[in-house]
């Protein structure tokens, strides 16, 4: 960084982990006001008798007893657990149109909703509304639609199981498969593409296999901030003096060097344990060249080396009994040459050498990988490249080894395997009709991106969102929240106030819900919900706290009450289901055989794990895992002029998701502001920007121009032709159009854009 000294701007030297994270949890709980109930949450947060985080997937160690401290978890807890409150009184004493020129961290940081509230359009303002006249407008405004299909049902990932499942089975009765929701804006590209290469739509790894592996892949994520207890995973595995090769863009100080506060030495003595032990910076959009530039070097070695009489780089046996498709693969790689792989990489070819010698001296490797490699506009296509290297040398189903797609909130993916899909299948269809006695229309529905544009085009007219915020997390706010206005009917389940929510339709309903550290008392007593992790774990969650406040319900509690008053006629014993958590997971059971004998399974310490074919070298319907071919090299085709930088969004790390917990981003040497562009130093000089100008950023994504300013330029370490910004301020840089063809995912990872200072050229830029 250079010398020009910019208000929020310094360089951190420290390890990940350490003191300052013990100190940012301390700020975080002291600054919630409710230190009791906080602590208590946190000593029962990922316990066996206690709740699961609702912050990210990781998995749980299998002894589930030693608790693991995460920063971002515990942030997550006391943003949660917080003894704030927004009242009716809150929302009598400010109008939407007020709210909306606060910050998205200030709209939180109010705290928990209290009562289930309905929109005045005459005031401005949400009202307080009984849960009976709540249901019965609602029930009323769905049934009034032309038809099922003109309402939008949205997910977040921090929807249990049971909700999840309860939700799906209220939509698909009422005659839709509109299901947009988290997954489509993050690892859709996983659910979409790995299927189609390994037969499961899921990592092959469980947590065990990190203690027999002899070399890590790091692709496109960064554990130190969206998944820190991954960070414990890591360290072991490398005091192990096992390799770990980080690929990503930007220089993570959790892919470097990690210091544990689980361990008092290093906490002591204020050491470090070393991440990774090579760190390629990929050029943003150079996954795709730099995958196959390393298979390519794995082929010529094989050749080579059966030339000399030897056996082989490949596993030639795994791939004659297990795959198809390999010689397309050579043939796409053949004619692929190392000038294109190192140009489109950022990489040098020796580099690209080095991984991949380092690969094909490895018995038992794990690949993980994350968002910065499924939000492009060849996702799909990054996926299955990372699958096409591990089949070569047999790293999928056998101990040690295997894919890792590493998941965001703490079920998303169990909300997929439950139902929350726009995709049917026929076997859905019948074990429903089986179960409950009506059919659905086994019809595509709408992923998010389709549902904006429906309600953009007047063709959907409801939405329903069981968590999240949906209107900041999409891309092209400028086409989406405009859209969202229009609609006759908006209901957010929620247990925080957020920017989405003061999106007014004709009607609008915000309906408090219990978080998942409180306790949920139903009919039959104190209940359990049940969530999976990133490696297919399912295991129960018992919240401990008492609830915000007694006007809460919790979410199946308010799926019901909207089902009953939606579908007058319904087959399902909604009150029955409610009543007893235990009879939800039994209908799972028996609409998804996976989850045979749940109910007995879910209360053995650490839960059980569903059964993942490709794991077991079973690879579906097709018997064959399949190598694919990506053609060409461009990660994000845009095309452009020399002067397009590619930009992607990041979080920072006092944010998980859309939720803003505070304005640092500590490991990056930010303090008290997001207003930043990260920026290559020779770009910068290129462009005639300096250390901290203001600037402006013009995108030239999808054939669409936006332009955003009132940025700083900030010098960092990141491969020339690249930058970064912040999530979800970047999205506006995002159409709506820009996104993967094949999964549908928003390519929030790789946005082309053109940068100008906005300096006086009068003034010395110092």
């Amino acid at each position: 960084m250079t010398e020009r000294k910019i208000p929020g701007i310094d360089d951190y030297e420290g390890a990940a982990g350490g003191w300052g994270a013990l100190a940012a949890v301390a700020r975080a709980v002291k600054s919630q006001m409710a230190v009791g109930r906080e602590t208590s949450a946190l000593r029962r947060v990922n316990q066996p008798a206690g709740f699961d985080c609702p912050g990210c997937a990781w998995p749980d160690p299998r002894h589930t007893s030693s608790f693991e401290f995460c920063e971002n978890g515990a942030k997550a807890v006391s943003w949660e657990a917080t003894g704030k409150r927004a009242t009716p009184a809150f929302f009598a004493e400010h109008t939407l149109s007020e709210l909306w020129e606060w910050s998205d961290h200030a709209l939180e940081d109010e705290g928990r909703l209290t009562h289930p509230m309905a929109y005045d359009a005459e005031a401005d303002r949400y009202l307080p509304i009984s849960w009976d006249d709540a249901f019965s407008r609602i029930g009323d405004a769905l049934r009034a639609l032309p038809h099922p299909d003109m309402a939008e049902f949205y997910t977040s990932g921090r929807t249990s199981n049971e909700a999840a499942f309860l939700y799906q089975l209220m939509v698909r009765e009422y005659g839709t498969n509109n299901f947009p929701d988290c997954s489509n804006m993050c690892h859709e590209a996983t659910s979409v593409g790995l299927p189609e290469s390994i037969g499961v739509g899921k990592g092959t790894v469980t947590l065990d296999d990190f203690a027999h592996c002899d070399l890590l892949f790091s692709f496109g994520h960064n554990p130190g901030t969206n998944h820190p207890r991954m960070l414990s995973t890591l360290r072991e595995v490398s005091k192990r003096g096992v390799p770990i090769v980080a690929v990503n863009p930007l220089r993570e100080r959790g892919l470097e060097r990690f210091t544990s506060p689980q361990h008092p030495a290093e906490m002591l003595t204020n050491t470090a344990t070393p991440i990774a032990q090579t760190y390629y910076q990929v050029k943003i959009g150079g996954d795709i060249a730099l995958l196959k530039g390393m298979m390519k070097w794995l082929l010529d070695a094989d050749a080579d080396d059966l030339a000399a009489g030897g056996k082989g780089v490949l596993d030639h046996a795994f791939i004659a009994e297990h795959t198809e498709g390999l010689e397309a693969l050579r043939e796409d790689l053949a004619n692929t040459t190392w000038e294109q792989i190192v140009e489109h990489a950022g990489l040098t070819r020796e580099d690209i050498a080095a991984a991949a010698q380092l690969y094909a001296n490895a018995e038992r490797v794990i690949l993980c990988y994350g968002m910065g490699m499924t939000q492009h506009r060849r996702g799909t296509q990054n996926v299955q490249q990372m699958a096409n290297l591990m089949l070569l040398r047999g790293n999928i189903g056998k101990p040690g080894a295997g894919i890792a797609p590493i998941r965001g909130h703490s079920n998303v993916q169990g909300d997929r395997t439950v139902g929350i899909t726009e995709k049917p299948t026929q076997a859905l269809v019948d074990a429903i009709r089986r179960t409950y006695g009506f059919e659905f229309p086994l019809t595509h529905g709408h992923d998010a991106v389709e549902a904006v544009r429906a309600i953009r085009d007047g063709r959907s007219r409801a939405l329903v969102c069981m968590g999240g915020n949906l209107a900041v997390a999409m891309p092209d706010p400028e086409t989406t929240i405009p859209a969202m206005r229009t609609l006759d009917l908006v209901v957010h389940i929620a247990t925080k106030l957020n920017r989405s929510h003061l999106i007014p339709a004709r009607q609008a309903f915000l309906l408090p819900c219990l978080g998942r550290t409180e306790r949920d008392v139903q009919a039959s007593g104190l209940q359990s919900v049940t969530v999976e992790d990133s490696m297919s774990m399912v295991h129960a969650s018992q919240g401990g706290l008492a609830p915000a406040s007694e006007h809460l319900l919790s979410e199946p509690a308010i799926v019901a009450g909207i089902a009953k008053a939606t579908l007058p006629q319904t087959k399902v014993d909604w009150d029955g289901l409610v009543g007893d958590y235990d009879r939800i997971r039994d209908d799972i059971e028996a609409v998804f055989p996976i989850f045979r004998d749940f109910n007995r399974r879910v209360r053995e310490p650490g839960g059980f794990r569903l059964y993942i074919g490709a794991s077991e070298r079973d690879w579906g319907p097709r018997g064959k895992a399949r190598f694919l071919v990506a053609p060409g090299l461009g990660e994000d085709p845009v095309g452009g002029t020399p002067e397009l930088l590619t930009l992607t969004t990041i979080r920072s790390h006092d944010q998980y998701n859309t939720t803003i917990y505070g304005f640092d981003d500590r490991y990056r040497g930010v303090s008290g502001r997001r207003d930043v562009v990260f920026l290559n130093r020779d770009d910068m000089k290129a462009r005639g920007v300096a250390h901290g100008d203001p600037i402006e950023i013009v995108s030239q994504a999808a054939g669409a121009s936006r332009t955003v300013s009132g940025f700083i330029a900030v010098e960092y370490d990141l491969p020339r032709g690249s930058a970064a910004m912040y999530y979800p301020e970047g999205n506006r840089l995002v159409p709506l159009d820009s996104h993967d063809p094949q999964s549908g995912t928003p390519a929030y990872k790789s946005i082309p854009v053109t940068i100008r200072t906005l300096r006086d050229p009068h003034v010395d830029a110092g």
